[in-house]
């Protein structure tokens, strides 16, 4: 463990205990926020019961199939535009605007189209994160050096290889940040979409627990959020040190 992550570590600890002395003490009222060691106790309660399991499938399920679909869709759109610059001015306005569009007053229109199940959310998820998606592709493509793509002339690669075998591969980290964002943003639109109109996740949980008034609940999977994104984020990071090493760049 570097000396970065032990100050991390520290500072997070030194926030959960400053938390738990100010909720305990009376500092902070019960009603607005409960210790953590509460949060930790009732998120382990419910993972036992087995009553969050159907809750974080279909969440997980949901954000990955955004992920997923926002990450081929963004690269295929990203390797286009390209490749055809006079369409890339003229959609990149587009898309530095793009986040200013509140994406979620569409969220009616995905219900009245596809009905009060899943795909609304996924599609709100896939909104959020495929722009990020095209974005991030661009930078990596951006930079990749006139001598690789002239390497693949010399191999007579066709373009398709080229792409593939060439471009990708010197724009992987561009890509991969790319990922790394529209992981967060098809996490932030899933679980916006199950907290405002939706049967079921985890995001539907904390709203039922908030109008229910039931805090510890509530908390105990926000912890569970913020332990699975935890996680997630840990994983990446550790894939991209990976990355990063095979090519020499850390």
């Amino acid at each position: 463990m570097n000396r970065l992550m032990r100050a991390r570590l520290l500072v997070v600890a030194a926030i959960l205990v400053v938390l738990e002395f100010a909720c305990r003490t009376g500092l902070i009222s019960s009603y607005s926020l409960i210790p953590p060691s509460e949060m930790v106790v009732a998120m382990i309660e419910m993972l036992r019961s087995g009553e969050l399991t159907a809750e974080i499938l279909q969440t997980v399920l949901a954000v990955f199939i955004s992920v997923a679909a926002a990450v081929v869709v963004g690269i295929l759109v990203a390797i286009v535009l390209h490749s055809m610059p006079r369409l890339r001015q003229a959609i990149e306005p587009v898309l530095v605007t793009y986040y200013s569009i509140p994406i979620f007053v569409f969220y009616p229109l995905f219900i009245v189209l596809f009905g009060l199940n899943d795909v609304p959310k996924v599609v709100i998820g896939f909104m959020l994160a495929v722009v990020t998606m095209i974005a991030s592709t661009l930078n990596g493509l951006d930079r990749v050096p006139r001598v690789l793509r002239k390497t693949g002339r010399v191999l007579h690669l066709s373009r398709m290889e080229t792409i593939r075998e060439v471009v990708l591969p010197s724009a992987a980290l561009s890509v991969f940040n790319g990922v790394k964002l529209a992981i967060a943003h098809a996490f932030v639109g899933v679980l916006a979409a199950e907290f405002i109109l939706s049967t079921g996740g985890l995001g539907y949980q904390i709203a039922y627990a908030f109008h229910d008034f039931d805090n510890r609940k509530m908390y105990g999977i926000m912890l569970l959020l913020l332990i699975i994104v935890a996680v997630v984020n840990a994983f990446l990071m550790g894939w991209e040190r990976y990355i990063r090493q095979r090519r020499g760049l850390s």
